[in-house]
């Protein structure tokens, strides 16, 4: 029941960048005593926030975690990055927490910034509240604010308060459920005042319309409102604590984290209505102790996985099972608060902990002493932006390998790829902003400089018209001699269909033992073809040739196929092609058209636009764009949509490519002889 918690309550702090939530996570903990003083994200002295590469950005690039005890109930703040770019790195962590608070701010047109969150949170049935910042710089209506919001929201918002003004500033607020009134105290408690009497008709309105969706799930209420009776406090909270621990309400309440305003509301909202690990195990299907390690973490005392532990307690040196079916032994636990670590002996239920020495298990995984709850499923945001990387002093190959490796165990969001055909090293992100964080982390964590280009595009050529060619090698040094003797015919075939290779030998004029060397001198001779790249559907049919009983050999056969293949191509009128990527966009509507502008403008060829389903506002674009064109198209498509527009790209066929383009495209691979 909510309210009643058997262990650490664990509190995601979700919402879009730039709204405060680290703000917010360092007035929580000067509000419940875990701080002496108010820690500033904009003055560098915050708890959470502390690598180089936040202190640079001015936001989070990094889940931080924290810890504190309000009123003797002990909570967990795993406080999520905002930024489209970094947001992997707590998708996890979220799916495993109680509750989350999303952080909005108080600007209406800003509303839209808040519905990935929120649409996140719905789907992954996690309860939640919004907590409105900063709203001693509103100017304009909360109830404009949440008529912008409720179409992003699954279940009704419920406004909890309602602001006392002061001229153009918030001064404090009507609590609805309480009936009290409160005057903000910049780092204090709220000093609890009479209702204005300016506001008192406004109270009873808005209580009444917040018991009305009260009484939505609850036939008591409904009989006592039509009976004009007034509910009981506690049967108002009551109701509350329900709405959100059953995920069929989401409360809203406001303040300032930079001046501790409606912080400590906020904390008693939690303390009674969050709901106890219990209910998390239940949703995630935990019958034994188990933990779920959502980041694998490499730092100053080794390899570590973060894990939120459910199910009853696990100590130091439990034996423990993975998913993959291995045993570890847990070594050292520890409490984290930002940067700082504690040890401490076992977790309990709830906790959120770092574990040593658990080398095999990865991030997402769950390891526990008995049944393991079945995976958890997250949907990470498209890995659209790709960097070619290599060390800038060959002698670091070794240690660059090393450190992508432990890079790509932190961060969700990074995948690192081999291109052998274009012998290069590609990390592929979310976005511009996270791939240079990455590359600032080489740099600063493992010591490896690199040098960063953008990769090399997927061209291919092949060809138009059929042609017969010979080839031969002969070579005379003294003693054997080369000989191979083929005549091959090639065509083009259709589009996606391949390499095709058939031999129509009669009389042995080639011996079969020598007929797959042929084949192999084809196949490297299409490796580069003449304009410069691989060779795609092509067949090609051995017909002819000659050998020698002496000089023949599989090396003579190899050279002479891929003689007559390199001739036949240059005869046989060979084109460019580009890849084309399907890209799926999906968008605010009221962007929608600069979208399609946009697309439009990178030789995009739209498919499709419909209504994104269960968005209500929101579109989706299908389009073919050619795979050069996607450089730079997510800032592109968010600048266009307050940051919101978000696409998938995959592979959809070769198209050819003729003109200025193509020329250009070869002038740069085949550079002309001096």
């Amino acid at each position: 029941m909510p309210g009643i918690a058997n262990g650490t309550r664990a509190i995601a702090l979700v919402g879009p960048a730039g709204a405060g939530k680290t703000s917010l996570a360092e007035a929580m903990l000067f509000a419940a005593g875990a701080t002496d003083r108010l820690g500033s994200t904009a003055n560098g002295s915050s708890i959470g926030d502390n690598s180089p590469e936040s202190r640079q950005r001015g936001g989070s690039t990094e889940l931080n975690l924290y810890n504190f005890k309000y009123l003797d109930d002990e909570f967990a703040l795993i406080d999520v990055p905002g930024s489209i770019g970094f947001s992997a790195d707590g998708a996890r962590a979220v799916a495993a927490a109680d509750l989350a608070i999303v952080v909005v701010d108080p600007d209406p047109s800003r509303a839209p910034l808040a519905a990935p969150a929120l649409r996140m949170l719905d789907e992954l049935g996690i309860p939640h509240l919004i907590y409105v910042n900063r709203i001693d710089q509103a100017h304009g209506r909360i109830r404009d604010l949440l008529t912008a919001l409720q179409p992003m929201s699954v279940s009704p918002l419920l406004a909890r308060q309602i602001p006392i003004w002061d001229g153009e500033k918030v001064s404090g607020f009507v609590d609805l459920a309480l009936e009290y009134a409160f005057k903000y105290r910049a780092g204090q408690e709220s000093e609890r005042i009479e209702i204005p009497s300016d506001l008192q008709d406004r109270e009873i309105e808005a209580r009444t319309h917040m018991l009305e969706q009260l009484a939505d799930h609850d036939d008591e209420l409904l009989e006592q409102l039509l009976m004009d009776e007034t509910p009981t406090r506690e049967k108002v909270l009551q109701d509350l604590a329900r709405e959100t621990g059953d995920n069929i309400g989401v409360s809203v309440l406001f303040g300032s984290a930079t001046g501790s305003w409606g912080v400590r509301r906020l904390l008693k909202a939690l303390r009674h209505e969050a709901p106890g690990p219990q209910v998390a195990a239940a949703r995630l299907s935990v019958s034994d102790p188990s933990m779920y390690a959502f980041k694998i973490l490499h730092g100053s005392i080794g390899r570590l996985a973060l894990a939120r532990v459910l199910g009853g307690k696990i100590s130091e040196g439990s034996d423990l099972k993975t998913q993959d079916g291995d045993h570890a032994r847990a070594g050292s636990l520890f409490k984290v608060q930002g940067e700082k670590t504690q040890k401490i002996g076992e977790a309990r239920a709830g906790d959120v902990v770092a574990v040593a020495k658990v080398d095999s298990v990865k991030g997402g995984q769950w390891l526990g002493t008995g049944k393991l709850p079945p995976p958890v499923e997250i949907e990470f945001p498209a890995r659209n932006c790709a960097l070619a990387i290599e060390p800038a002093d060959r002698k670091d190959d070794v240690k660059l390998s090393g450190a992508l490796q432990r890079l790509t165990e932190e961060d969700a969001g990074l995948i690192v790829e081999h291109d052998d055909a274009n012998h290069e090293i590609r990390l592929r992100g979310i976005n511009d902003e996270h791939l240079n964080t990455v590359i600032s982390r080489l740099k600063r964590r493992y010591g490896v400089e690199v040098k960063s280009h953008a990769p090399a595009i997927g061209y291919r050529e092949s060809v138009r018209k059929p042609v017969r060619q010979h080839g031969r090698h002969k070579k005379q040094s003294g003693g054997h001699g080369q000989f191979g003797d083929v005549i091959i015919e090639i065509r083009p075939v259709g589009r996606g269909d391949g390499f095709q290779f058939e031999e129509k030998i009669h009389g042995g004029s080639v011996p079969k033992q020598w007929i797959p060397a042929v084949e192999e001198g084809v196949r490297e001779a299409m490796a580069k073809g003449p304009l410069g790249f691989q060779v795609v559907d092509v067949a090609v049919t051995l017909v002819d040739g000659s050998y020698h009983s002496v000089d023949s050999s599989e090396l003579a056969f190899r050279l002479a196929g891929r003689l007559a293949m390199q001739e036949a191509l240059t005869a046989a009128q060979p084109h460019l092609l580009e890849p084309m990527h399907r890209v799926t966009v999906v968008c605010p509507s009221s962007a929608t058209s600069r979208i399609t502008s946009a697309v439009a403008g990178r030789r995009g060829q739209m498919l499709g636009m419909a209504p994104r389903d269960g968005w209500t506002g929101w579109d989706r674009v299908e389009a073919l764009l050619p795979e050069a064109e996607l450089g730079g198209l997510e800032a592109e498509l968010r600048s266009q949509s307050q940051g919101l527009a978000t696409y998938e790209a995959q592979f959809d066929h070769l198209a050819e490519l003729n003109g200025p383009l193509a020329d250009k495209v070869i002038q740069q691979r085949v550079p002309e002889p001096a």
